[in-house]
């Protein structure tokens, strides 16, 4: 099988200049790809993207992979469930919530005492599921993170989720964000009216206008 590779090291980013000006339309994204067993870390997070899918679109392969240096698989898979529990979004394929562990096993990859963290706080979820927490149900997951909001495990994986969930390319084209636009000449001419995800708001939403 051949796999897209992911993560930091790999150089891989969309070009935000190929986003078509008119439409807004993030342009297939050129990757190059390896095959699986040049991926040696201490766990290998991989899976495929969804035919039919906006990123299907994008990928020239609907398989993907991303090392761990610290983290092993199962602990990249239990912080990719808590990330997708915290923020459960079921346009975003698994590829982008492996970015978070991703993100966090570099930080544990260099920081003794964060590895530490989180590898103590997965085994928690674990031990408080009775085995695997990435196999139980969102309701069942959420029942177990909640009484550990004010542990610094949980500020860990919640802080990173912010800027690994919603800061890459795989989320702009899944949410319909066409990149940054003020060195193209701003959203008035490019995308300012093309959120196409939320209803119209109604008229009495806005209010009377300036007559002074």
């Amino acid at each position: 099988m051949r796999v897209i590779p992911i993560g930091a090291e790999t150089g891989i980013q969309a070009d935000a200049s190929g986003c078509d000006e008119e439409s807004g339309v993030v342009q297939k994204v050129n990757m190059p790809l390896v095959r699986r067993e040049f991926l040696k870390g201490s766990g290998i997070l991989f899976g495929i993207i969804a035919s039919g899918s906006v990123l299907a679109a994008l990928a020239p392969s609907n398989a993907w992979a991303l090392e761990l240096k610290t983290l092993t698989s199962d602990e990249g898979k239990v912080l990719m469930a808590m990330g997708r529990t915290l923020y459960p979004h079921k346009k975003l394929p698994d590829a982008v919530y492996a970015l978070l562990a991703k993100d966090l096993d570099g930080g544990a990859n260099s920081n003794a005492a964060t590895a530490k963290l989180l590898k103590d706080g997965v085994a928690s979820l674990n031990k408080a599921a009775g085995g695997d927490f990435s196999k139980l149900t969102n309701d069942q997951r959420l029942a177990i993170i909640h009484p550990m909001e004010d542990t610094p495990f949980f500020a860990k994986v919640r802080g990173q989720c912010i800027t690994s969930l919603y800061d890459n390319d795989m989320a702009f084209a899944a949410f319909g964000y066409p990149g940054s636009a003020w060195e193209k000449g701003g959203y008035i001419t490019r995308g300012f009216q093309d959120l196409k995800w939320l209803p119209n708001p109604p008229a009495e939403a806005s209010p009377p206008p300036f007559l002074g």
